[in-house]
């Protein structure tokens, strides 16, 4: 059963520890996972269970779309984009970790792969171009975005009409390199997306949920911080 989470106010940290770029939206009433590592498991491993296959099926990633693969590490999931959407499509993989980005350019050039572009990202931004992505892929990372509403506020004009924001990630606190989906659901919706689909899959090592844009995107100071609404007595 997904737990509840309600829509309120939060108790702010101190602004100077923010980007001034994140000061209009709410800080997320919860515990942000460190970043420990550019690869969430081994390659093989993921391959064995045919981790991407089943994520690029479910989100119906077709050759010729423009897709974005957002906190891309090592490239597990670009490379494997770049091969669905072929010759005529475009990867664009962004991370905010330089050195991770280096070797993925690395690799990227070893591989030939002619329709991936990268580019650095930042906490509080994606830094995507409007208008241009028929899917953008969230795996395994959301739980690590400091400023979540900044961050899918940003995201929301890169879609495509019709585009859909794609994320995979483990039923377990944010605090242990997580996300309840409840909680996804209800920081997704304040930033202005509905949920499409959901799906637990043991060979995706947790969940996929598909989300839609909503009608309009709020204004950033009526967005409120979502937490976990109190336990009934």
């Amino acid at each position: 059963m997904l737990a509840s989470f309600a829509v309120s106010g939060c108790e702010k940290t101190p602004e100077d520890n923010r980007p001034e770029t994140s000061r209009q939206f709410p800080t997320p009433d919860r515990p942000v996972s460190k970043v420990v590592s550019t690869q969430f498991s081994n390659e093989a491993e993921r391959d064995n269970r045919d981790e991407a296959n089943s994520v690029m099926s479910l989100a119906e990633v077709k050759p010729g779309m423009s897709v974005a693969d957002i906190g891309a590490g090592e490239g597990y999931y670009t490379v494997r984009l770049a091969e669905r959407v072929g010759a005529k499509g475009r990867v664009l993989a962004q991370d905010i970790d330089g050195d991770a980005l280096r070797r993925l350019g690395a690799r990227v050039e070893k591989d030939r792969l002619d329709n991936v572009s990268i580019k650095l990202g930042a906490q509080d931004d994606p830094r995507l171009p409007e208008r241009s992505f028929d899917r953008v892929f969230l795996v395994h990372m959301y739980h690590e975005v400091a400023e979540p509403y900044a961050f899918l506020w940003r995201l929301w004009p890169s879609l495509k009409p019709g585009g859909r924001v794609v994320v995979v990630d483990v039923d377990k606190s944010t605090a242990n390199h997580g996300i309840p989906p409840a909680l996804l659901f209800c920081e997704m919706e304040a930033a202005g997306f509905r949920l499409d689909q959901f799906h637990r899959k043991p060979e995706l090592a947790g969940y996929y949920a598909q989300f839609v844009v909503a009608p309009a995107r709020p204004e950033p100071k009526k967005i409120k911080s979502c937490r976990l609404a109190p336990a009934k007595v």
